[in-house]
């Protein structure tokens, strides 16, 4: 059976595909106006009419929020609490901003109904609904053009049956319906009822987008990339879009962490680098987790992989602004037109200004198959450049510096920032445009090396193959530490394996491919925010060292809070083993040199060209030198050295 790993990025969709134990790759532009269309082209190109495994990793949800093109959606709600979406926190994502503007509801105050009746904050009925009100809703949702609804009631979670009621009443209408005990079974309202309407706000698009690969490829499974960096069947993602909405970058994340553990790092900083975006995620010993997201200022919350995204990729165009200040992103000129060198852009890019700088070789681009055009680049730097009042030289070494920059300032949020020192991590740089950065990055970072893996530029793919099943629950509980011993607290987990077990094995999952994670979301009494903490014997005590590490002092005397309980449930199944390359010496071999390339470092010089392909674990060779490879460029800048491990990654350091 040949398995099938599809991430479908800004500018290209990439392929990683398995079989006997053989990896290959291919790599495809991106269709933005149809995602499908590359996703499809490529699973036949290299699959035909073949019975296939397929993990995807989609951008569908995540568009459809950030263009505001989801669908018309309705929200049921309680009588009174019809405006929770547009009060919120009352919190400015941006505080010095005079001219700050909220982001606008993704539903309308028309189609916002609030209806009769009431759980209390116990699970006790204390108001029962109005089903006169329910049935003139249905009409009224109908009337409005809603093509999904999402049904918030307070409470919920403690008891669901209002929420249901409202489901079956409105079951007639033959449109999705999504309740936010089913996304989200916690407090806090607002949360809770922004993650539940932006799951129906994505989910028609992500339906129609999964039905329609399903019925062009002859796919044994089709699964569909979460957030959180496990995999879903397209059944659920169906059914819970909103935890596919950062599907790409987890992928990533997960295939750094494989990668990173099997060469023996176990402190990243991941850095993927690709047409439109950059992602950075610190990883110590363990994949972040974050529930406290949210994308286009929406609160998402639902469990994700911590990652943190900047507008800098291969694509952000280059500019100056209103005073004459070169800038770069976040603006991306994408798959179309793209940058100016793929023959049909006109705004200069970050790509641009490596190829200017010689640090492209057109004729190792993408091994050949797609042809650049650097004679496209000269009237366009001149032109900036003279507006610049610099040489087009200098503007793309400026370019560069800008991009660099930029990604410095995203490592540093996720390091400097949360208490770590770079200078104790490694830098693994992934993405297509990531080779071409990462030295000089982790030289101005102070990060002792870096860790290029094999096709850098098709990583993210690779990890939704290398990724588990993983199903999360969660339940809002309220206890005080003295009922940590409890047998209520024995009884949630228990129900919630349950549940995890029988979804599991509709997954394909068997019994003994199954683990548990238990943790508390826990809490000194009177704050307002928890801390995760694993299960353990303990769980006091971990949870005062948690608050020590994350805040620099404990409590001993303060009662804690448990607020909410947590399983991850996670299905191991096989995964095809990572190759592991032939040794060699440490001189280079004679084919790998496939020529010169006159780069622009700090001054122009010649430049040795290598094919990655030709390289064995084992060999070392100073800088300057550019890598190519199918799927990346890594340049190697004359400051620095480079040796190949037995996996054949690529460990550059020497600074």
């Amino acid at each position: 059976m040949m398995h099938i790993g599809v991430d479908t990025g800004g500018t290209f969709t990439d392929f990683v595909y398995c079989q006997d134990g053989c990896w290959q790759v291919y790599k495809v532009l991106s269709t933005p106006d149809n995602p499908s269309r590359a996703v499809l082209e490529g699973i036949t190109h290299i699959a035909g009419m073949t019975d296939v495994q397929v993990v995807h990793g989609s951008t569908v949800a995540t568009n459809a929020i950030l263009e505001h093109k989801g669908a018309t959606i309705a929200l049921v709600t309680n009588e009174g609490f019809e405006d929770v979406l547009a009060i919120g926190r009352q919190n400015r994502t941006e505080l010095y901003q005079l001219d700050y503007q909220r982001a606008i509801p993704l539903v309308p105050s028309e189609r916002r109904f609030g209806i009769a009746g009431r759980i209390s904050s116990e699970g006790k009925e204390i108001e029962p609904l109005d089903l006169t009100q329910l049935s003139k809703l249905q009409h009224q949702i109908k009337s409005s053009g809603a093509q999904a609804v999402a049904v918030c009631l307070l409470f919920s979670y403690l008891n669901p049956d209002h929420e249901d009621r409202v489901r079956e009443l409105l079951q007639n209408l033959d449109i999705p319906i999504c309740l936010s005990h089913e996304i989200l079974a916690e407090f806090r309202e607002f949360e809770r009822t922004s993650t539940t309407v932006i799951n129906a706000y994505v989910l028609p698009k992500m339906k129609d987008y999964i039905h329609h690969i399903a019925e062009r490829v002859h796919t044994e499974r089709l699964s569909i990339m979460q957030s959180n960096g496990g995999s879903i069947s397209a059944q659920t993602a169906m059914e819970q879009s909103v935890r596919t909405i950062l599907s790409g970058p987890a992928g990533g994340s997960v295939g750094a962490y494989a990668v990173g553990s099997a060469a023996g790092y176990s402190r990243l900083v991941t850095f993927d680098m690709g047409g439109t975006s950059t992602d950075v995620c610190l990883m110590d010993g363990n994949l972040p987790m974050t529930m406290e997201s949210a994308i286009a200022d929406f609160p998402v919350k639902v469990p994700m992989i911590d990652i943190h995204t900047v507008g800098a990729g291969g694509g952000s165009i280059a500019q100056l602004d209103q005073g004459g200040a070169l800038q770069v992103g976040p603006e991306s000129a994408g798959a179309a037109p793209g940058p100016i060198c793929y023959g049909t852009g006109t705004n200069i890019t970050v790509t641009d200004a490596n190829l200017y700088l010689g640090r492209l070789v057109p004729e190792y681009f993408l091994d050949g198959g797609m042809s650049l055009h650097p004679e496209r680049l000269h009237l366009h730097f001149d032109q900036l450049a003279n507006k610049a009042g610099i040489s087009p030289t200098e503007l793309a070494k400026g370019i560069i510096t800008i991009a660099n920059a930029n990604m410095e300032r995203a490592v540093r949020v996720i390091s400097v920032e949360r208490g770590y020192n770079p200078a104790e991590f490694t830098l693994l740089c992934f993405g297509g445009a990531g080779g071409l950065h990462a030295a000089s990055l982790a030289k101005s970072l102070g990060m002792p090396q870096v860790l290029v893996p094999r096709n850098p530029g098709i990583l993210s793919a690779l990890g939704m193959l290398m990724s588990d099943v993983v199903k999360d629950y969660s339940l809002t509980v309220m206890y005080q530490q003295e009922r940590l011993d409890s047998c209520e607290l024995k009884e949630h987990f228990e129900a919630m394996e349950q549940q995890a077990r029988c979804e599991l094995m509709e997954e394909g999952i068997k019994e003994h491919q199954v683990y548990m994670e238990r943790s508390l979301d826990m809490r000194y009494c009177g704050q307002s925010f928890e801390l995760m903490v694993n299960w353990c014997e303990d769980m006091i005590e971990a949870f005062h060292t948690e608050h020590h590490r994350c805040y620099g002092y404990r409590n001993e005397t303060a009662s804690i809070e448990v607020v909410n309980v947590r399983l991850r449930a996670r299905g191991i199944p096989e995964k095809p083993p990572l190759e592991t390359l032939d040794r060699g010496g440490g001189e280079l071999p004679i084919q790998a040199v496939v020529g010169k390339a006159n780069v622009v470092w700090e001054e122009r010089e010649l430049t040795p060209v290598i094919q990655r392909d030709a390289l064995l674990a084992g060999n070392t060779f100073q800088g300057p030198a550019i890598v190519v490879e199918y799927t990346s460029t890594i340049a190697v800048p004359p400051y620095a050295r480079c040796q190949v491990d037995n996996w054949g990654n690529l460990i550059i350091d020497g600074w």
